[in-house]
């Protein structure tokens, strides 16, 4: 199976720390819509098993989409792909979006899944990363989507907020259980080149993020998983029981996908591409042209294997000793576990039977430890 990723490139407000590609101005709504349909059916042929487990509505802010665009949207997927089988649809909404009519709405599409983009509870935190929400709209929110009878919910939270205290940290956290959300993912903020916070940063209008703070934070949210039932199955998602994210646990176990609109990525198993991240150029290409304007790679055995050790220790299953001897072959087996073994007496990596997997101490340094076993 497969899934398919939508990216609705639209906000009504810059958060000052996003560098996704979306724009502020909805003119072209209307010609992108008719853009993503026509990449829909020209892409149909883009993955080998066009049975469909999954669809996501990424962004940018899909809940600037009313129910009948994502009916029509959805009507499309299914005229083109297999989606008898669909187990999962998620639509990632902002807080100030989700007034209980247009939630209501929502029972009418095939929307099973909400991700709501609280990032805190604490207004100076939102102030600071230029939401456009409050925290009395973030709760209200969450209650009103439970409300309306979605029960698989998941929110975003951010840490490592300047001004974000310890005791701060821990309420976001607490909010989570008390709100009864059964999926969260939980995300260190980092300050990406050319976006809004980076300039103000620079030039001393924010304060600057503290990699000690984020780190203390990070062991915060772990002993919060353990004590609270959440599995930590992924370094940035935690779940309760039953509460995965199949679409991004898709990606991670590197099952093919299709990424449809402007910026969106593919991979089918072998090769990878990227849609061009520019509006008006993608509508152009599919409306006018008839084609699609993207890049593509092909992925090198070391480039593919690389991916996987990146992704696979991200996991609270790890990697898999026996996937890279079956894939990649017992050479590349033999340089990983080499690799791995001063991991191994530093207490940062388990070999538990045939995976890799990070301890808690380890998953601080998960970004550095995978570039260490890479071939």
């Amino acid at each position: 199976m497969a899934g398919i990723y939508i990216h609705i490139p639209f906000c009504r407000q810059a958060c000052n720390y996003c560098n996704f590609h979306f724009s502020t101005s909805l003119k072209l709504k209307k010609e992108m819509l008719a853009a993503i349909h026509a990449e829909l059916e020209l892409q149909k042929h883009y993955l080998d098993n066009p049975v469909i487990e999954t669809i996501y509505l990424g962004g940018g802010t899909p809940s600037l989409l009313a129910a009948d665009e994502i009916e029509m949207l959805t009507d499309h997927i299914a005229r083109h792909y297999d989606i008898n089988s669909l187990k999962e649809f998620t639509i990632e909404t902002n807080p100030d979006d989700l007034a209980l009519p247009y939630i209501k709405s929502l029972r009418h599409t095939l929307i099973n899944r909400f991700s709501i983009g609280v990032q805190s509870f604490f207004d100076t935190d939102l102030l600071y990363m230029n939401r456009a929400h409050n925290a009395r709209e973030a709760d209200n929110a969450i209650k009103a989507v439970q409300d309306a009878g979605f029960g698989n919910i998941t929110i975003d939270l951010i840490y490592g907020t300047p001004g974000l205290t310890d005791k701060n940290w821990q309420y976001n956290l607490q909010q989570v259980n008390e709100l009864g959300v059964p999926h969260f993912s939980a995300y260190a903020l980092t300050v990406e080149e050319k976006t809004a916070l980076h300039h103000n940063i620079k030039s001393g209008k924010s304060q600057p993020v503290n990699p000690e703070q984020s780190a203390s934070q990070f062991e915060i949210l772990m002993d919060f998983a353990e004590q609270a039932g959440f599995e930590h199955y992924e370094i940035s998602n935690l779940a309760k029981p039953g509460h995965h994210a199949i679409h991004n646990t898709n990606y991670w176990l590197g099952i093919p996908y299709i990424g449809i609109g402007p910026s969106a990525h593919s991979f089918n198993g072998t090769t990878r591409q990227w849609n061009i991240a520019n509006n008006a150029l993608y509508i152009k290409s599919l409306l006018q042209d008839k084609q699609l304007n993207f890049e593509l790679e092909v992925l090198t055995p070391e480039q593919s294997l690389n991916e996987y050790i990146m992704t696979s220790l991200r996991t609270s299953w790890g990697l898999d000793i026996e996937k890279v001897a079956r894939d990649w072959g017992g050479d590349y087996v033999n340089a990983v576990l080499e690799d791995s073994e001063r991991f191994i007496e530093d207490g940062k990596l388990i070999r538990d039977n045939n995976s890799l997997v990070l301890t808690n101490k380890g998953k601080l340094f998960a970004d550095y430890i995978a570039g260490e076993l890479f071939v």
